[in-house]
């Protein structure tokens, strides 16, 4: 069983990460974006007051998030395990997966960070922006996203740290190297 974590910086890759590690482990990863838009396109309850957050460019609240997360993680294929990507974003929703994590008699492992230069995200992002013709991802907006990123969730990487399961991996260089690294390291991680 993993029950993991993966964060890092817009740009860091940790979306493709999530995915070849979760099929290295056997688990799913589960994107908090990705419920989201599930939720919106089903038209459920929770779609629906998450999409009015959305549309108005603000960020869902705690309590929708959560309760998405938490009907996901009663789904068959996530009992023996799952990787996170995007939660938790704020102290209180770490408070909220330990609940969660609690009523099923479970923890959670490792939380992994992938990091790199503001240099090599910028371009990153820069190249993507441009491959993708986001024409809304200039070097401003990119700069923003990576002061709100480190804003909003060092004081859930401090407490993850002080916990002794974070985890940090370089995330610069090619995908196959940190797809290499990472596993490594989760393994050594859960291996004890």
């Amino acid at each position: 069983m993993a029950r993991l974590i993966i964060m890092g910086p817009p740009g860091s890759g940790k979306g493709t990460q999530a995915e070849h590690i979760a099929r290295h482990f056997g688990i799913p990863a589960i994107s908090t974006g990705e419920l989201f838009r599930a939720h919106v396109r089903d038209k459920t309850e929770l779609g629906t007051e998450a999409s009015g957050y959305m549309d108005r460019g603000e960020f869902v609240p705690d309590h929708v998030t959560t309760a998405m997360l938490r009907t996901r993680l009663e789904e068959a294929d996530a009992a023996s395990g799952f990787l996170l990507d995007g939660y938790p974003r704020t102290v209180i929703q770490i408070g909220a997966l330990d609940e969660m994590l609690a009523d099923r008699q479970q923890t959670l492992e490792v939380v992994l960070e992938l990091t790199a230069s503001d240099h090599e995200l910028l371009a990153r992002m820069l190249l993507r922006a441009k491959e993708q013709g986001r024409r809304d991802d200039t070097e401003p907006v990119i700069q923003r996203r990576l002061e709100l990123y480190r804003d909003e969730t060092q004081p859930v990487l401090t407490a993850y740290l002080h916990r002794g399961i974070l985890l940090s991996l370089d995330g610069s260089g090619d995908r196959q190297s940190i797809t290499k690294a990472a596993v490594a390291a989760l393994e050594g991680a859960l291996a004890g």
